[in-house]
């Protein structure tokens, strides 16, 4: 990450709010390079300095926006890579539309234009001036309205046509002196406008844009962004032209190269989309009764409507009036604590070295220029320390003044804006009387920037819609995947409900255990056996249960369900049932078998008692003759 200074970025906030020009994604070693020469051509040293200049100075902005964009253009610039483009790309798109459809073609950072009419020419020459009028559509756009300006002239020197074919000049420029003026009526194909590549929209449905060195002057999270949006506004299979020093090596997923040498790349379709806390102050403890010019002097105090806070000599808090507790929270709990102490000290300026220098100098200070923060609301302060002395000239405290000044900065800022305005509106009256001949053409620029923004807020439009479909297709799916899983949710519950009518259906008690004995079913039957319910054993070892079974005899049956075979084992035992009554008890162990037909998932036993044998026997016991009768 680049490192810059702070006073540097406050610079470029500056220009971003004072002329819309937004420069914080360009690269800072080649930014910060432009501006200090810019400011030593004026003599300054500082950022701060010149951040001042500018203030006073508004026609510098036109001089440094020059420096920074480096307006280098020309006829055919890369002689090779143009013959390229129209051989292998032009042609090839004018045979590819419909012989009635639009030519839609972008040209960002035009600069004084001509790139644009280099643009026309190659077109003109394809389909002749006539299918040029009716078919083409140039749209030139540039973030310097100077440069603009001149674009819009289409008048050049001779110095600047040199680069273009003697041939194309007879054909396309019309001479007057030592100046060389684009024909007319081709001239109106080529519009115009305004265009930050960063913060505006793009221009839509385009089939072919060029941007050439433009991309080398922002950093690479800034080159990211516009080339996202070079990719909205690229129709499908439209072609991108760029310079020499932009390769789009990391960007295969938005471009393709036609030919990389030349930087000719076309657009890849893109994919559808898959789916504040509020303290309670404790109640204020009784004041001293007060009488007379006291009482009036303590409520004056507290009253007053900036904040107000009084130090003691040495630094501790003294007064703090309601507008302090009301603006800093400040209550009387704080009075006694030292002032270093507060987060007021510091936050938000730091005072103590202010309220050092008023004690030292004896002299009021303030301070200006303070925002004060609370939540997403910002207050612009400025702090009045003011020594307090007694009548001997011995220092008895400090005095800080919080004057609350937002409304006065709003209304500063207002009055700064309305004289730009005012400004604004003198000079373009003055260039309005002095510039009548060239009233005709001002109006046909404007009919360009309205269309421009016209297309500007189509493609917004288009973007959005996409979007719109894009979340539809993805509500469809949802809604297709809550209806498939409620059916699911039916057929589970379906199918425990059938489990559990035939787990109550058997006679004989049934527990189910996994691998390691704990218990994951235990049905109704075995519940009315042993006395215990399912929600008591679930989870727990099936040999600590504490019923009438006697487990020692059921480990040879458990061990062959559990092995590795899994085979099946049975045992009768003799028991006792949850009334205390002995039983005999025909267990049965079967190994639980996983849906692949595995034997290892744990085991099912089944409980089954014969209590009519168990009471014979008991009958039996009963009417035997002891030994010895």
């Amino acid at each position: 990450m680049e490192s810059t200074d702070p006073h540097f970025e406050a610079l470029l906030i500056y220009l971003k709010e004072s002329r819309g020009f937004d420069f914080t994604g360009y690269k800072r070693s080649s930014l910060t390079r432009r501006v200090n020469r810019r400011m030593s051509q004026v003599g300054i040293e500082d950022y701060q300095e010149y951040h001042d200049y500018l203030q006073v100075h508004p026609d510098e902005f036109t001089a440094l926006f020059n420096t920074i964009l480096i307006n280098l253009t020309g006829f055919f610039r890369d002689p090779e890579a143009w013959d390229f483009l129209r051989g292998e790309v032009l042609e090839g798109l004018v045979a590819a539309k419909p012989a009635d459809s639009v030519i839609r073609v972008w040209t960002a950072g035009c600069a004084s234009g001509e790139e644009a009419y280099t643009l026309a020419m190659a077109l003109a020459e394809i389909l002749g001036p006539e299918a040029f009028r009716d078919r083409v559509k140039i749209y030139a756009t540039d973030v310097d309205e100077e440069q603009l300006n001149e674009a819009r002239q289409a008048t050049y020197t001779d110095r600047d046509v040199k680069a273009v074919p003697p041939e194309l000049v007879k054909r396309y420029f019309e001479s007057s002196g030592q100046r060389f003026t684009f024909r007319q009526d081709l001239r109106r194909s080529v519009i115009f406008g305004r265009n930050d590549l960063v913060q505006d929209a793009p221009i839509s449905r385009i089939d072919l844009l060029t941007c050439r060195n433009t991309l080398m002057y922002f950093n690479t999270e800034t080159q990211g962004r516009i080339l996202n949006r070079f990719h909205f506004a690229l129709a499908d299979g439209g072609v991108l032209f760029l310079g020499k020093a932009e390769m789009l090596l990391s960007h295969g997923s938005l471009f393709t190269p036609i030919d990389l040498k030349r930087r000719v790349f076309r657009r890849v379709p893109r994919l559808a989309a898959t789916p504040g806390a509020i303290f309670a102050e404790p109640p204020q403890p009784a004041a001293t009764p007060a009488t007379g010019l006291d009482r009036l002097r303590n409520e004056a105090f507290a009253a007053s409507p900036p904040a107000q806070l009084v130090l003691t000599s040495d630094g501790l808090v003294a007064l703090p009036n309601r507008q302090m507790e009301k603006l800093f929270g400040l209550t009387s709990r704080d009075v006694g604590r030292p002032f270093r102490d507060l987060d007021l000290s510091y936050r938000p300026v730091e005072l103590r070295s202010y309220i050092e220098q008023a004690q030292v100098e004896r002299r009021t200070l303030r301070v200006t220029d303070v925002e004060y923060r609370r939540g997403s609301e910002t207050t612009n302060l400025e702090v009045q320390i003011s020594p307090l002395s007694d009548g001997d000239g011995s220092l008895l405290g400090v005095n800080l003044v919080f004057h609350d000044v937002t409304a006065a900065r709003q209304l500063q800022e207002d009055l700064e804006h309305a004289n730009q305005q005012l400004e604004s509106a003198y000079e373009e009256l003055q260039s309005t009387v002095e510039e009548l001949e060239t009233t005709n053409e001002e109006l046909h620029s404007t009919v360009e920037e309205l269309e421009t923004t016209n297309e500007e807020l189509q493609s917004t439009n288009e973007e959005l819609e996409t979007m719109n479909e894009e979340l539809q297709s993805t509500n469809d799916e949802l809604q297709s995947i809550n209806d498939q899983l409620r059916i699911n949710t039916a057929k589970l519950d379906e199918a425990n409900g059938f489990l559990e009518a035939v787990l109550t259906s058997l006679r004989a008690g049934v527990a189910v255990v996994d691998q390691d004995l704990r218990i994951r079913v235990w049905n109704r039957r075995a519940e009315d056996l042993w006395g215990l319910r399912s929600s008591e054993v679930v989870g727990q070892h099936f040999l600590n249960l504490d019923i009438g079974l006697p487990f020692e005899k059921l480990r040879v049956p458990l061990r062959s369900a559990l092995g590795p075979g899994g085979a099946t084992g049975e045992a009768t035992v003799d028991a006792v049932n949850r009334r205390g009554r002995p039983v005999v008890v025909r267990v049965a162990c079967t190994p639980l078998a996983t849906p692949d037909g595995a034997v290892n998932g744990g085991a099912i036993i089944a409980m089954e008692a014969d209590e009519s044998v168990a009471t014979r026997a008991t009958t039996d016991e009963v009417a035997r003759p002891e030994v010895g009768e």
